[in-house]
């Protein structure tokens, strides 16, 4: 498959690219400026891609990345931070709208989806990586839930998809802390398959993605089906839940501390209100 740069997109949305090559596509966030923090455009964008891939019975494994020096930085703090300063940045519509559709998206896609993380995946950018079947990364990425750090909870999924994965003690730690957690020690931890040198991360992943869409389509799509039955069976119901709880913390003071902090740079001096 095309790499990142190379030749034309098959298709190209403002936000997002999609390379076809055979039986794989390549989805690429691209809004490398921002680090693909995920606007309501690329949210858009992405979503009817998703759609699109879904309906095409002639792809049979996806990759999702990142253009640029990282995978996805979260949500994109700018586009919203003037209704945010003002409590009344509206969370729920944007989990609902968005959010949730993309990620159940990727849960139920009938093929193999791989997140090919290329560099930062912090907060629904970390979310978007774990949605994935199989996630690997770029030995210098890392994986944070930041959310904490600006007073809110993790969502987009990250709240389920990290317990499944690593356990309550990890995502306790995970959530509650916000450290960042390298590509190295994620595949320590379980949180993610496979860590690859950065000069070897593209030819692997791509590599991987050919072998998943030259295997048996309808024996992975079985699978998919099992492991979401038994992990994720509950999902729709525990992202309204995140998404309620956010609804409530984005009008809190500390939201309002901590975006401010964010665009002054500087660390918040939070409340507890």
């Amino acid at each position: 498959m095309s790499g990142v740069g190379d030749d034309q997109p098959a298709r190209r949305y403002e936000t997002v690219d999609l390379y076809r090559e055979g039986a794989t596509a390549k989805i690429v966030l691209n809004r490398p400026e921002r680090m693909n923090a995920w606007s309501n455009g690329l949210s858009d964008d992405l979503l009817t891609v998703l759609r699109e891939i879904a309906l095409d019975d002639a792809v049979r494994a996806v990759m999702l990345t990142g253009a640029g020096k990282a995978f996805c930085a979260g949500a994109d703090l700018k586009e919203g931070a003037d209704k945010a300063l003002a409590g009344e940045l509206d969370t729920y519509t944007t989990l609902t709208r968005w959010y949730h559709p993309i990620v159940t998206a990727i849960r139920q896609l009938p093929k193999p989806v791989v997140t090919a993380v290329n560099g930062p995946a912090a907060g629904a950018g970390m979310s978007l990586a774990l949605a994935g079947d199989l996630v690997v990364a770029a030995e210098s990425a890392y994986f944070m839930l930041a959310f904490v750090g600006i007073g809110l909870v993790p969502d987009g999924g990250a709240s389920l998809f990290v317990p499944s994965r690593v356990g309550f003690a990890r995502a306790a730690q995970l959530a509650l802390l916000g450290e960042p957690v390298p590509a190295v020690q994620a595949v320590d931890w379980g949180l993610i398959n496979f860590a690859w040198p950065d000069a070897e991360f593209a030819a692997k992943a791509e590599a991987l993605v050919q072998r998943l869409a030259e295997g048996p389509t309808l024996s992975y799509a079985g699978s998919k089906r099992e492991l979401n039955h038994w992990l994720y069976d509950r999902m729709a119901a525990h992202l309204e839940l995140e998404a309620s709880i956010q609804r409530d913390l984005a009008t809190s003071a500390d939201f309002v501390e901590g975006v401010t902090a964010f665009l002054q740079k500087r660390p918040a001096k939070f409340s507890g209100k």
